[in-house]
C-alpha cells in the first residue's frame, strides 16, 4: 500500500469512527477487509485517535471565523489526519503532508474543500 492510499484509507477509517459506536479495530476491518494492515496506515489511524484532544485544540486555534463543530465532517477528518502528521510525525516533510491533504480533499470533499484545507494547514 502506497502512502497516498494509506492516507485515503486512514481518512475513511477515521470518518467511520466519528459519531459511531465502532471500535478502531472494527473500523479498520471495514476499511481494509482481508488486506494486511499497513504499518503507516495503522500508525495514522491510531496516532490520530490517541492524540485527538491535542489535535482538535491545535486546529481550533488555527480556524478563523469558524468553530470546530461547524466544519463539515469530511473536512474535519482530513484536517485531523493531516494535523496529526504535522504535529506528531516530524520525519514527514510538512509540504508533503499539506499537498497530500489538498489532493485528498479534492477527491473526498467539494470544490471549496481543498482551498479551505490548504488555508488551515498552512498556518502550521
Amino acid at each position: 500500500m502506497k502512502r497516498r492510499e494509506a492516507r485515503e484509507k486512514a481518512l475513511q477509517t477515521l470518518f467511520q469512527l466519528e459519531n459511531t459506536e465502532l471500535t478502531v479495530e472494527e473500523a479498520i476491518s471495514h476499511t481494509i477487509g482481508e488486506e494486511d494492515v499497513n504499518e503507516f496506515f495503522e500508525g495514522l489511524v491510531l496516532g490520530t485517535v490517541e492524540n485527538l484532544p491535542a489535535i482538535d485544540e491545535a486546529l481550533s486555534e488555527k480556524l478563523e471565523n469558524w468553530s470546530f463543530d461547524r466544519l463539515a465532517k469530511i473536512e474535519r477528518t482530513i484536517l485531523r489526519l493531516s494535523a496529526y502528521e504535522l504535529l506528531f510525525t516530524p520525519e514527514t516533510p510538512k509540504n508533503v503532508v499539506i499537498n497530500e491533504a489538498i489532493e485528498i480533499s479534492k477527491i473526498f470533499g467539494d470544490e471549496k474543500s481543498s482551498k479551505f484545507v490548504n488555508g488551515v494547514l498552512s498556518k502550521f
